[in-house]
């Protein structure tokens, strides 16, 4: 596909001129003196017609170069005379500050104008406008009682004595001010303690210091990645550099003390903070113990940890299951269900005579004539229970959204699907198993 470019001419040989791209070294080449209108001149600029090919680019037609316009001979340019300058379309003026009388003498004229309302329509004990501004029917203002020692009117009754303006504009804060509980905050994160990381630091000779010390912050990542950082540093300044191969073997000799400290700093600050500790959290301290080699102090450290989430965890399913007996002993049937989807702890069961019960007031529940919406809460709390599958409907209620729903939830509940007159779907198959790997043992030659 051809493009249009503009060529100097460069050279003339015979027939033949050179040209190049004008203003540049390149592109150039050569093009036939016949194909330029009026012969080419040295220095003459032309509108070319090329094409490129993988040879070079091939000149196809050379054009005359332009000329002056005929409207602008003189090439002057078309000037942009500036607009003159306008004010804003929207004008604001803003209210003048305070309640000056003027604005209400204003404000009363144009309602004189519009005509005041009629006199007889106020009560009798309120004065009229010239009253409430003069204070007196002939405009003279009354003279005021004098006020007693303690500094109020006799109309009035005594003041309520202030305290001291320095403790009212105090910068205390709101919650601060008397009536006023501060909120209460949520249970807190365990304390960390750092009594057995410096125990630990303090045994360490110079050159195990701080390794220690990364190890503490981030573990084998956190040494490797220091390393780096210093060899890195000491390539630029021109230094010797270290072995990253030492610090490793190091800090693997390392790894196992220090992961003993940290843990025992988290079992620390969980046995002391008691009952403030969050059940999560407290779990989590007793999961991490299986990661660290404990020694006997460690181990202590654990089995009272192990007795303060077991006692903690029985008042748990003991008010689990008062919740759960009072549900069932009203009908609550939401509420029940909630229960058993939810229990205090992952290895908590429902027992067999009360999932029975769950099962018989929930089945009973389900009726044709329950509301709408009612039934379809039920619904939806039952397919997230354990017990789904034995649950059994009534009804169903004549709404198709109830109808939708009970299709959908047919492999759950499979009585819907007798209701509905449907083929029962199969229970799902049970999760996969993994067997462990046995380590491939060698064969001595």
């Amino acid at each position: 596909m051809s493009r249009r470019i503009e060529i100097e001419i460069t050279s003339l040989n015979g027939d033949v001129a050179t040209w190049r791209a004008a203003g540049a070294k390149l592109p150039k080449g050569v093009l036939s003196t016949s194909l330029v209108p009026g012969g080419p001149v040295i220095g003459g600029v032309y509108r070319a017609d090329i094409e490129q090919f993988m040879e070079g680019i091939e000149v196809l037609a050379v054009l005359p170069p332009k000329t002056a316009s005929p409207l602008d001979p003189r090439h002057e340019r078309v000037e942009l005379l500036p607009k003159a300058a306008q004010g804003p379309d929207v004008i604001v003026t803003y209210a003048p500050k305070g309640r000056g009388g003027a604005r209400r003498e204003g404000g009363r004229e144009g309602r004189d104008g519009e005509g005041r309302r009629d006199a007889s329509k106020r009560p009798a004990g309120r004065p009229q406008s010239k009253d409430r501004s003069t204070g007196a029917p002939g405009g003279a203002r009354p003279e005021r009682a004098p006020r007693s020692e303690s500094g109020s009117s006799p109309e009035r009754g005594p003041r309520s004595e202030r305290g001291p303006r320095s403790d009212r504009s105090s910068g205390t804060s709101r919650n601060a001010r008397p009536g006023r509980g501060e909120r209460p905050s949520g249970p807190a994160a365990p304390p960390m303690t750092t009594t057995y990381r410096n125990a630990l630091l303090a045994t360490l000779s110079p050159e195990q210091l701080p390794v220690a010390e990364q190890l503490l912050r981030g573990g084998m990542p956190a040494v490797r990645t220091a390393v780096a950082e210093q060899n890195k540093n000491a390539t630029a300044q021109g230094r010797p550099t270290i072995d990253p191969a030492t610090i490793e073997r190091i800090a693997e000799d390392l790894l196992a003390k220090t992961n003993l400290a940290l843990w025992k700093d988290k079992a620390a600050g969980a046995i002391g903070a008691g009952r403030e500790l969050r059940l999560r959290d407290l779990r989590a301290v007793v999961t991490a113990a299986k990661t660290v080699s404990l020694d006997d102090e460690g181990r202590s450290q654990l089995k009272e940890l192990q007795s303060n989430l077991t006692a903690r965890l029985e008042v748990l399913r003991t008010q689990w299951n008062e919740k759960l007996e009072a549900a069932v002993a009203s009908k609550n049937v939401p509420e029940a269900l909630r229960l058993v989807a939810r229990p205090p702890d992952m290895s908590t069961r429902v027992s067999a005579e009360m999932a029975t019960k769950v099962v018989t007031i929930t089945s009973e529940a389900l009726t044709s004539d329950l509301d709408v919406a009612k039934w379809q809460e039920i619904v939806n709390l039952t397919v997230d229970t354990s017990i789904r599958r034995n649950v059994k409907p009534v009804g169903i209620p004549n709404d198709e959204a109830c109808k939708a729903l009970a299709v959908k939830n047919a492999g759950a509940i499979p009585e819907f699907a007798k209701l509905l007159g449907m083929k029962v779907p199969p229970p799902p198959p049970p999760p996969p198993t993994r067997t462990p790997r046995r380590p491939t043992t060698r064969r001595a030659s």
